[in-house]
């Protein structure tokens, strides 16, 4: 018996094989839930393309969160295909370069308005399309990474993920009275697609490992998976609101 079996869950963010949401989708799959993945613009045939390499077929829509209307025609979409929805993970970032590297005063508002649409606020528009169809309750996830201090090279997309984190906490006093459970998980570094647009990731990998308790691997990201399974069944029904840390510790260290 399987964690998530008989959930219905819609899975953002798949691009290729190193993509976390991959890894999530490939153990949502292998704990028995059936789901969807979403992908947008140009990545959509990449989306469609990985998608083959998953246990099992899975369909893939269409959902861009720069274009308003597309809430709405992902919502009537799994209304058709499901009826009723139990998760959804969102793995959904992107900052224009200006806001990334060591310039931070260089980002204009039209670079940092890309970064905040798309890294922040559409976690509120997955949360409009996918909430009304969870009827008996459910479960958004979204992937974070810890915004509570600053980071070398991370710049505007820091302060995305400080307002990804505030706006989590106000979804889920909003969704709470549904049933409806909004965490995030912040994940200590991956080799991943969106990691190599940051400059200076390295610095990074270089620190990571030494000073997390329980070490760090990042070409591993199974953890990450696993602990988004977990928040994504019905093993967290008392939780919501909150931060949960996949880092193996190290954000508790000082020095």
């Amino acid at each position: 018996m399987g964690l998530l079996d008989g959930k219905r869950i819609v899975i953002t963010g798949v691009l290729t094989e190193a993509s976390l949401a991959f890894g999530v989708a490939a153990r949502a799959q292998e704990q028995g839930a059936e789901i969807v993945l979403t992908g947008a613009g140009r990545g959509l045939r990449l989306t469609k393309r990985t998608a083959r390499k998953l246990p099992n077929e899975v369909e893939v829509l269409e959902f861009d969160v720069t274009e308003a209307s597309h809430a709405e025609r992902l919502r009537a979409e799994l209304e058709a295909k499901w009826g009723v929805l139990d998760g959804a993970l969102h793995a959904i970032g992107f900052a224009p370069a200006a806001c990334l590297g060591e310039d931070f005063m260089g980002a204009t508002w039209d670079d940092v308005r890309v970064a905040i649409e798309i890294s922040t606020y559409s976690l509120k528009m997955l949360a409009e399309a996918v909430a009304p169809l969870m009827s008996n309750g459910g479960s958004i996830v979204a992937l974070d990474f810890d915004a509570s201090v600053t980071w070398p090279a991370y710049n505007w997309m820091g302060v995305a993920k400080a307002a990804l984190e505030s706006t989590n906490r106000y979804l889920a006093r909003e969704l709470g009275p549904a049933q409806i459970r909004c965490n995030l998980l912040a994940a200590g570094p991956i080799r991943t697609m969106a990691a190599k647009s940051i400059p200076g990731f390295g610095a990074f990998e270089d620190v990571w490992d030494q000073r997390a308790p329980l070490g760090w691997n990042v070409g591993d990201s199974s953890a990450v998976a696993e602990t988004s399974v977990a928040l994504l069944s019905d093993w967290f029904r008392a939780t919501t609101g909150a931060i949960i840390h996949v880092d193996g510790g190290y954000h508790i260290i000082g020095a």
